[in-house]
């Protein structure tokens, strides 16, 4: 049976916080606000916590999986990135996109894209995703709350708690933040590749 803990979406309070991560170091399932809709997140080495998001979103092993990350700094021990790449991650982050890169060693495996060794990252601009990823102190594995046949992420955390009470450990309910999941853009290539249209403005990698 799922926690369920309301957290002040502007000023998260801190023991909340610590609970929330004690949970997802000790292998803990969590349903989380972010600054585009609520995500799925566990502790980047959770081999088992990563196979419960496969099973209740139905993903297979080409999934592009994410890595939630406090800051630039932090992107760029688990990502390659170039100057040119630097500035454009710049002028989008924190916000609403996830960005698709080639994974450095520090990633594990499990999470790359198994042919392309390319893995998702994000810079969230919602304090209480944030909050979480200052106590982590590195990444949350993370992916959108889009159930299987969904186009669009459950945006409730009434109704995320009713429908998944036994399949995680934690529900955060940080209030509404939003009914679209991240632009996906990808920046492997030459150019800007757009994957998803989401709640990011992607005019810049279009031109």
């Amino acid at each position: 049976m799922a926690q369920f803990f309301q957290i002040h979406p502007e000023n998260p309070q801190a023991r909340l916080i610590k609970q929330a991560v004690e949970l997802i170091r000790s292998g803990g399932l969590v349903a989380y606000p972010t600054d585009s809709a609520y995500a799925l997140g566990c502790h980047i080495g959770d081999k088992m916590a990563l196979d419960r998001i496969r099973a209740i979103r139905q993903l297979d092993k080409h999934h592009n999986f994410t890595l939630m990350c406090r800051d630039l700094s932090e992107l760029a021990t688990y990502a390659r990135v170039d100057n040119q790449t630097f500035r454009l991650l710049k002028g989008h982050t924190p916000g609403a996109f996830t960005f698709i890169l080639e994974a450095t060693s520090e990633v594990p495996k499990r999470l790359m894209h198994p042919k392309r060794k390319t893995i998702g990252m994000r810079v969230p601009d919602n304090p209480i995703a944030l909050a979480l990823l200052e106590e982590l102190g590195e990444p949350l594995m993370t992916s959108s709350l889009i159930m299987p046949g969904d186009t669009v992420p459950l945006t409730d955390p009434y109704d995320i708690r009713l429908s998944l009470e036994h399949q995680l450990e934690l529900v955060i309910d940080g209030g509404f933040c939003g009914m679209e999941a991240t632009t996906v853009v990808d920046l492997t290539g030459d150019a800007p590749e757009l994957i998803r249209q989401g709640c990011g403005d992607a005019s810049d990698f279009l031109e």
